[in-house]
């Protein structure tokens, strides 16, 4: 067995510009597949606290709530808007507290709002629903329902903008979807020209050694295993690079982003895993292309 590997070693070392270039290749390949896959994983992590962060805000028309009765109106619509699907919380704010608020906003300009003779601000509720990425949708149904509410002056919240993020997210996964594929595809291009190329280089040896009853296992074996490793070395140093360079980019750019976006998480172990199995197969695929090819011929 000691030979068997000293053997695959020793072809690997001869052709090492070659299975360099492959293993170069399976690396770019895994980077690129690792990279969009760390982006989506992180953006949906994004995306998912910003959904579920989101309010729609109801604004109450002016004069509608009564000082006589103020807590009977603010309970009324507080119950018509909570009947609605979806809504799992309703706060009522004041218009001295939206000033309040407001102050707060402003900071060190907050004396530009000092003098107002009345509060401009308008009483509002702030809506919170139970979305997901998945039902993201269902926000823009139950704003209507809440604007139909007779109290209800307008509403206000970020569909817009989150509807274009999400669908500009949509079109990033299927590009690294699309990607993937075609660095799939040109890695098991390399993996099977590089053990083509062997082949032929070895071709009188192959033929002395089916001459003398060779089964074709043991002729197949040792270059399954040479493209397993070729695989693994690409894999390993594909996510090595891509670890250096999230590492960089954390110890460099950390100030420049806010603190949702400087907690960049790197890729679980069980996906560590899965693309290294990954990449091998890729070794495998071309290998195993290749070999049948020769082996027809």
């Amino acid at each position: 067995m000691i030979h068997y590997f000293k053997k695959i070693l020793k072809d690997l070392n001869a052709n090492f510009f070659l299975n360099s270039i492959t293993v170069i290749a399976i690396a770019l390949a895994v980077l690129i597949f690792s990279a969009f896959t760390l982006f989506f994983i992180n953006a949906d992590q994004v995306l998912k606290h910003w959904i579920s962060d989101m309010r729609i805000v109801a604004y109450i028309k002016p004069g509608y709530i009564q000082s006589k009765a103020y807590e009977k109106e603010i309970s009324g619509i507080k119950e018509q808007i909570s009947s609605i699907e979806g809504i799992v919380d309703v706060e009522f704010i004041s218009k001295a507290k939206a000033l309040e608020q407001f102050k707060i906003q402003l900071g060190s300009q907050a004396s530009l709002v000092e003098g107002l003779k009345d509060n401009p601000l308008p009483d509002s509720f702030e809506i919170r629903m139970g979305l997901s990425s998945d039902n993201w949708n269902n926000i823009e149904p139950a704003a209507e329902k809440i604007k139909a509410v007779d109290a209800v002056e307008d509403v206000e919240y970020g569909q817009e903008w989150l509807g274009k993020f999400i669908s500009f997210f949509k079109l990033f996964r299927l590009t690294g979807y699309a990607m993937g594929t075609l660095f799939f595809m040109a890695a098991v291009f390399f993996v099977a020209n590089t053990i083509r190329m062997v082949l032929y280089s070895r071709r009188e040896e192959i033929e002395i050694m089916r001459l003398v009853g060779a089964s074709d296992s043991f002729i197949k074996d040792p270059f399954y295993i040479q493209s397993l490793i070729m695989g693994a070395a690409g894999g390993g140093m594909g996510l090595g690079a891509l670890f250096l360079l999230i590492r960089f980019i954390s110890l460099n750019f950390e100030i420049s982003f806010s603190e949702k976006f400087s907690q960049i998480s790197f890729l679980p172990l069980e996906l560590l895993i899965g693309i290294l199995l990954g990449s091998m197969f890729v070794g495998w695929t071309g290998c195993f292309i290749s070999l049948r090819q020769f082996l027809k011929s």
